[in-house]
């Protein structure tokens, strides 16, 4: 089976102690959010499959993520990466897009569109949703935990085009993209330098089996905080 690194960086976080916590988010009105290897490697099947199954994602195609750098934009974007998927970071044209902002009118540039509500509680979309949108919330969890592509991806395919319209293949997104970190680092990564950059430091950690703290620009990050979630990473 042709193979990735998103796909190997998942097996990864599915094996070797996948209860240690992986991605920690820290949110508005103290909200906090812990997922191990297990959980996340669950979350991020889950989206792949309601892609692939429900929205007929193949590998080549294109995944618009128009979100802030939260934990479920991480999601999308790991789903997206071992389905295969081109992830565009530049509002460029899309087969897909997923967003905490639908609005009317923008379903119609795409193939698919899915209203992604941003609380981690939140089991359907608040309020009504413009005709043929998609409702993550109300849909990712009957989708299975496991995730089998029905389409090998290919490594040369693209799998991210950053903010700056810069392509990044399959087979270099932990080589050419993710930033470096230390063996077993707890990254703290701040919301506020955005989707991209969370993106890039997130990988680096996890490839070297770390983990992060994520926070919301709401969420300052005290010597507390700091100490509480043994962040010791740039």
């Amino acid at each position: 089976m042709t193979t990735t690194p998103a796909l190997d960086l998942m097996g990864a976080l599915r094996s070797g102690n996948s209860t240690a916590p992986r991605l920690t988010w820290y949110g508005p009105d103290a909200e906090r959010v812990e997922l191990s290897g297990r959980v996340l490697d669950n979350w991020v099947a889950k989206t792949s499959n309601l892609l692939q199954d429900e929205l007929d994602a193949e590998p080549g195609m294109r995944l618009r993520l128009a979100l802030p750098a939260h934990w479920k934009a991480l999601v999308w974007a790991l789903a997206g990466w071992q389905l295969g998927l081109e992830t565009v970071l530049d509002g460029g044209p899309a087969h897909f897009i997923a967003t905490d902002e639908p609005a009317a009118g923008t379903s119609g540039k795409h193939d698919a569109a899915v209203a992604v509500a941003l609380p981690a509680l939140a089991m359907r979309w608040p309020g009504g949703l413009p005709a043929g949108w998609i409702d993550y919330a109300a849909e990712v969890r009957s989708h299975g935990d496991v995730f089998m592509p029905h389409t090998e991806p290919d490594p040369a395919g693209c799998a991210l085009r950053t903010s700056e319209g810069k392509t990044v293949p399959h087979r270099d997104l932990l080589s050419a993209f993710a930033v470096q970190h230390d063996e077993g680092a707890r990254v703290h990564i701040p919301a506020a330098q955005g989707l991209e950059s969370a993106l890039s430091s997130a990988l680096g950690a996890w490839q070297r089996g770390g983990s992060v703290v994520l926070t919301h620009p709401d969420v300052a990050l005290t010597d507390k905080l700091r100490a509480d979630e043994r962040i010791h990473g740039h």
